[in-house]
Parts: C-alpha cells; structure tokens; sequence
C-alpha cells in the first residue's frame, strides 16, 4: 500500500500547488448541472491528481471526471475515490477552509485517505496500513514524500469527552434534525459548536479539536471517503444514520445518507 499513499500524497500536494496558483487570481466560476460552483481550479486539480492515479490500473470516481455507470463500477473491488477541491464554496469565500480529498476504497470501505489544505499547506494522511493518522505542516508543496513520512506528526482523537462537547457545525445553518441532536445532548452537557467547512470536519474529531460531527444534510462520496480513512485509521467511527454501520462507497447512487462522525 506505501507505493499507492505515496502517489496520492503527491497528487494531493501538486493539486494544492494548482489551486494555489488560482487562488488568488480573477477566476470564472462556472455553475454545474446540480447548481453548484465551478472554478479553474477544480479541473487544474483534477488534470493534476489524474496524472497521478492513472498511473495505477485501480480505476478513479472523481467529482469533475465524467459519471461512470452502476453496471461498469459495481464489480470493482478497489477505486481512487477523488474531490480535486472539497468546499469550493470556501474557495470562492477565499477563507482558506477548503481541501484536496483522495481516498482508496477496497471492497467497498475507505482503506488509505489523503487530505491537504492548501492555504495552511497542512496534510493529514493514513499510515499505509490505515491503523494511524498523521498531520504534518509543510514547507512548500515540493517537499519529498520521504521527509514528510519521517517528519509528521501522529494524530490521536478526544476519547475522554470532558465537558464541553465540542460538535461540528454552524449555528447559523443547523437544520432541524441538527438542533434536535444538540439538544438531546444539551440536556446532560455543556455544548460548544465548532465550525470548518470542507473535510476539515473530519479532521477535528480525528485530532481531538472536536467530540461529533452529526451530517444530516446531503454528501457525495468524494466529500467524505477520504476523511473516513484518517477517521477510522484513529477508530473514530462514521455511522450510516439508517444502518448504523460505516458508510459504504462505490454505490449505485454516490449520494451519501445521513451519517454520524464520533469517537
């Protein structure tokens, strides 16, 4: 598995290095099928990442690749599961909050995550074996893959749950089945809602910055493989709401249920 992390990481790094490069420009935003945006930077990423994973002959579900049918994926036991720039929405803010999502999936369950945020150039990945998390912050983007596996940090989530409950969200865009959650919990426990976009969410509960993460707002496969990875690497747990079992991927329908991020 280290040849596969390896080339994610660096496809990770060199997408971060693309976007960068736009970041700060006059881009165009396109507005997609499903009315969501579009940038330069989401298909500079993509062209990035792309060259990287094509060299494996493990097949790629990207956001900005072309949908491939249920009846060509569903005998797949392995596939790269890609979002080139997770919370373009964030990019367009320009508030830094947005990452590069790479994930490898076997069997249905999310096994290696990268997950880099270019503004802070901090990465997050799974050890090889997907039994540890690492967060390293980096120099630049052209810094050997060699040197960040020797020099990161390994990430450990909060198990002790002291007060207050720290839970992932936004008090100012919390549906109702959000607040009904919060308020279940607000009656044994002081409450601090922390708030990310992108799948920095993931990341806060994998390093212990927050308790919970409740999504009960639609996601695609891409916003979440790669952070189930660094979640479960910490034996943080993502919970199919209706299941209550791991969120599976490589579906018929890449549309996520509700699901629950806890440790």
């Amino acid at each position: 598995m280290k040849p596969y992390l390896t080339l994610a990481i660096q496809a990770a790094l060199e997408a971060g290095e693309k976007i960068l490069s736009i970041y700060e420009t006059d881009f165009d935003i396109e507005t997609k099928d499903d009315n969501s945006p579009l940038t330069t930077a989401d298909k500079h990423a993509n062209e990035a990442i792309m060259s990287y994973l094509t060299q494996t002959d493990i097949p790629i579900i990207s956001e900005e690749n072309k949908r491939i049918l249920y009846s060509e994926r569903k005998n797949w036991t392995r596939c790269w599961i890609v979002d080139p720039l997770d919370g373009t929405k964030e990019f367009i803010k320009r508030n830094g909050e947005f990452t590069v999502n790479i994930a490898l999936i076997e069997d249905n369950a999310p096994l290696l995550g990268v997950i880099y945020v270019p503004v802070s150039k901090t990465l997050y990945f799974t050890s090889h074996d997907a039994t540890k998390a690492y967060k390293i912050e980096l120099a630049s983007e052209t810094v050997p893959v060699d040197e960040i596996f020797a020099n990161a940090s390994e990430i450990h989530p909060d198990l002790k749950g002291d007060a207050p409950v720290k839970i992932v969200g936004s008090r100012s865009h919390l549906n109702e089945d959000t607040k009904a959650f919060i308020s279940e919990i607000e009656k044994e426990n002081s409450v601090e809602i922390v708030s990310k976009g992108s799948s920095l969410k993931f990341c806060l509960v994998a390093e212990g910055a927050a308790h919970v993460y409740p999504r009960f707002a639609p996601t695609m496969e891409w916003d979440t493989a790669a952070g189930q990875a660094i979640c479960e690497a910490v034996k943080v747990k993502v919970i199919d709401n209706s299941t209550q079992k791991p969120l599976r991927y490589n579906k018929e329908n890449l549309l996520n249920p509700y699901f629950l991020v806890t440790a």
